[in-house]
């Protein structure tokens, strides 16, 4: 018998709120560059030659949707800032540290699914973070695989879960 007052149909229940994560993947992506190289949690990131020749434009406008998965994973909340260093179009070289563990302080999970939506016990797996570098601009993103209680495709029902990829930081240089 809970010893719990009862809910209201489809409220959260769980104390899982806030979702929050303590180890994440990391992925980096350069558009837009002459070069760029990245260094995090000791790591090289620097996508293939990207530190040799132009990487060119994003493929497509909703080119984030399709990244893949963040390549490295299990890395403990938090390493040293990634340090990056790049060249934009315009010919300009450019250093930066992107201190991912002040952005991500609270150890919150970015996500657009209302917690009413999420199934109760489904969180527990880690988010990924990725780094893109586009011309003179440097953003991060979140992208966590987030559990639905409803088909987010009807009639599929392997579509019970969402994948957004969230802004959490972006500057100009």
């Amino acid at each position: 018998m809970s010893t719990q007052p009862d809910k209201p149909q489809g409220e959260a229940t769980s104390s899982m709120f806030p979702l929050k994560f303590y180890k994440h993947s990391f992925d980096v992506f350069c558009y837009n560059t002459l070069r760029c190289h990245v260094i995090y949690a000791n790591q090289n990131f620097t996508p293939y030659k990207a530190n040799e020749r132009p990487s060119g434009p994003p493929p497509s406008l909703d080119y984030r949707e399709h990244w893949r998965l963040a390549s490295t994973i299990d890395i403990h909340n938090f390493p040293p800032p990634a340090e990056v260093t790049w060249t934009s179009l315009d010919g300009a070289s450019h250093e930066a540290k992107v201190d991912i563990g002040a952005i991500f302080k609270d150890q919150r999970v970015l996500y657009s699914v209302p917690d009413s939506e999420i199934p109760d016990g489904s969180w527990g797996d880690d988010p990924g973070i990725y780094l893109e570098i586009n011309d003179r601009t440097i953003s991060v993103y979140m992208r966590a695989f987030i559990a639905t209680k409803t088909e987010q495709i009807p009639g599929n029902k392997n579509s019970d879960f969402r994948d957004d990829v969230i802004l959490a930081w972006t500057r100009d240089y």
